[in-house]
């Protein structure tokens, strides 16, 4: 199949997760994941009307932004992996929001560079929600007071949660995650902390981002559904 037609199949299976739910398809961003994807497929991608991306690897983000937006600026750019303190200085100024802020001193290391180029970053927080050995983020219980100390810094804004649930062949198996991150999504933007907008509660990929739909997620992060399985060098 070619972009288009994915693109068609993951707009409708959207728009079907949301009337099931009563919400409105406008309230969801799709998020294209381009990670190890060429430019001819982004700017494909981009031709249907997708305007944000996905990359998880900082070289692989300088590199794409660097040649594509040589021709269209109008493209926003998502940092959606793991972030090392060393590598910030080289998107700060790049991306539109970093999706995977997992530790305070990675906080306290993207405020600095802000600062530095006098901007502002727009971040989301991590939650482990599974509590998964593999995957970075806070835990459930500790995120709050966690986003208390974050929402501190100066350079940062912080506009929402984060989760990467565990890989399932079953969408179902992850219902249960999705309900608790909306569940303290909804939690923490009800104690209107300082510097803290609960705008986005970015969950779900190509297997089950439509039980996230259902459950809560504003953006959703997809990328096999949308450019085929990936190619690996």
């Amino acid at each position: 199949m070619r972009i288009k037609d994915n693109l068609n199949a993951v707009t409708l299976n959207i728009h079907k997760a949301c009337k099931k739910v009563n919400r409105d398809p406008k309230e969801i961003t799709l998020i294209a994941v381009s990670k190890t994807k060429p430019n001819e497929a982004i700017l494909e991608a981009y031709d249907e009307g997708i305007i944000d991306f996905g990359e998880n690897k900082v070289q692989e983000l300088k590199d794409k932004i660097n040649e594509i937006n040589k021709s269209d600026p109008a493209i926003h750019w998502h940092f959606i992996g793991h972030l090392q303190r060393n590598k910030v200085k080289y998107i700060i100024e790049k991306v539109d929001l970093i999706h995977s802020v997992d530790s305070v001193r990675l906080a306290k290391k993207i405020n600095e560079e802000a600062k530095k180029h006098k901007v502002y970053c727009d971040v989301l927080i991590q939650v482990n929600i599974a509590k998964e050995e593999s995957k970075y983020g806070f835990e459930e219980e500790n995120t709050l007071q966690v986003i208390k100390e974050i929402a501190t810094l100066e350079h940062i804004k912080i506009k929402g949660l984060m989760t990467i649930a565990p890989y399932t062949d079953n969408p179902e198996d992850n219902r249960e995650n999705f309900r608790k991150m909306k569940d303290l999504y909804v939690d923490i933007k009800s104690k209107n902390i300082d510097n803290v907008n609960m705008e986005i509660l970015s969950m779900g990929m190509t297997n089950d981002y439509e039980v996230a739909i259902e459950e809560g997620a504003t953006m959703v992060r997809v990328g096999t559904g949308i450019f085929g399985k990936r190619k690996y060098v």
